[in-house]
């Protein structure tokens, strides 16, 4: 087997991950020891913000009245999907008892998380997408309160679509603040929120080393990195179709990586060709960060079968993976680590960005070798529980003291000791009773 890289990143991973981590460790302890007015501050300072934190009843309505009734069908369009791909979700879990032993039970309970904290990314665009990714996973899922934070519009407040979309989905708080702060005042539970059990949502590298600090205190959706994607093409692919997806995702930032993996020497070579002019095609500042992602974190390798394309992108374990070939059923059945699986041409991973119904908060950096992305399964439970007959207890009782002095535990052995001398005596008592002596 061999693979020939026919493009190579010019960079490799990397942030400034020591600065980023000192900057949000003290933002996070001020609002610790400050409380509401810390988190205040810093609202002010970043989100140039001083209007209702907490937006009211009216200003939620007045802000859905700024959204087109066109944009509110598309919405509600996506928002229906994602809502019944999260429902079938959380069908496939739930509560259970089973008899182990004559007499000994055990079970399962699938029980929500009480408060979710939503971070939804704003300022320059309206990030409507993340809000009903969150939000609607949190309600299906059951949880007792949700709050959807997100950053305000310097001076004029969270974007009208992010709230209009928020409440739609079950919001039951909607928080203007943004970055570190945000999340601070839900994991704290600042302003007369309930403390957030679970932070999820995608957010810049200070919202993510936020949540990365604060896992722990509360539970988090995934440890973030930069977005990535990879397309699998062989020669039945359409290289405009394969360009373009690339572009696609390249422009969500600088140091979004993408891969390309073929082979077909051809299509690989008419992709690379093409791709610089589509990226020349997009508005600026879209184009620059797709230019720097595709120039410093693009690969593009070529294989000699599609196993041996199967088997690269499971090291590489992509966010995102595109299959543009034949046999789709093939690739379904055999690739194993991604966060979502996009099959064939007629879907792109744009679809689910936005609007197919499956979630877009992935696992990033090949974290999709054991984890999968965010879905309602993420706000639940699962947890345990267990009863014993009086019959049981004494086999039960002997097995967990031998194994406890086993293993140098005797307090362990000797709450077993005392079940089997009571119940051992209750057993006997029993037997003497059902023959008469």
């Amino acid at each position: 087997m061999a693979v020939t890289q026919l493009k190579t990143a010019a960079r490799g991973a990397s942030t400034d991950a020591g600065d980023i981590e000192q900057t949000v460790r003290s933002i996070l302890t001020d609002i610790e020891d400050g409380g509401e007015d810390a988190a205040r501050r810093y609202a002010n300072k970043f989100d140039g913000y001083d209007g209702n934190l907490i937006l009211t009843r009216d200003e939620i309505d007045a802000a859905g009245e700024q959204v087109s009734p066109q944009l509110k069908d598309d919405i509600r369009y996506a928002y229906e999907n994602i809502r019944k791909f999260a429902e079938a979700q959380k069908a496939t879990i739930g509560d259970f008892e089973i008899e182990v032993r004559p007499g000994l039970f055990a079970g399962q309970r699938a029980i929500p998380c009480n408060a979710a904290g939503c971070y939804v990314p704003g300022g320059r665009y309206a990030h409507i997408a993340s809000a009903m990714m969150t939000v609607t996973t949190a309600k299906v899922a059951g949880c007792r309160h949700i709050v959807a934070c997100s950053p305000p519009q310097r001076g004029q407040g969270v974007h009208p679509a992010i709230v209009y979309t928020a409440d739609l989905c079950g919001a039951d708080t909607i928080l203007a603040m943004g970055g570190v702060q945000g999340v601070a005042a839900m994991a704290n539970g600042l302003f007369g929120l309930p403390s957030a059990d679970i932070l999820v949502g995608p957010g810049n590298q200070f919202v993510a080393e936020a949540k990365r600090l604060l896992f722990g205190q509360v539970g988090i959706d995934m440890f973030a990195g930069p977005t990535d994607s990879m397309i699998l093409a062989d020669d039945s692919a359409d290289p405009e179709f394969v360009a373009w997806d690339l572009v696609g995702q390249a422009e969500h930032g600088y140091n979004s990586p993408v891969w390309l993996i073929t082979d077909d020497r051809g299509l690989a070579e008419r992709v690379m060709a093409r791709v610089p002019a589509l990226i020349a095609s997009l508005p600026e500042m879209n184009g620059r960060n797709a230019a720097a992602a595709w120039r410093d974190y693009a690969e593009v390798f070529l294989c000699d079968n599609r196993e041996e394309m199967a088997a690269l992108s499971d090291r590489i374990a992509p966010e995102h993976l595109h299959v543009q070939a034949r046999d789709l059923d093939w690739w379904l059945g055999r690739l194993s680590c991604y966060g979502s699986l996009f099959l064939g041409e007629e879907t792109t991973v744009a679809f689910g960005d936005k609007a197919s119904g499956t979630n877009h908060v992935l696992p990033t950096s090949g974290a999709a070798r054991y984890t999968g992305g965010l879905s309602v399964h993420k706000y639940m439970k699962l947890v345990t529980w267990q009863r014993a007959a009086p019959e049981s207890v004494v086999p039960l009782a002997e097995a967990t003291a031998r194994i406890s002095r086993l293993e140098g535990m005797e307090g362990h052995a000797r709450t077993a000791d005392i079940r089997v001398e009571k119940y051992a005596a209750i057993r006997q008592a029993n037997q003497h009773v059902a023959t008469g002596r």
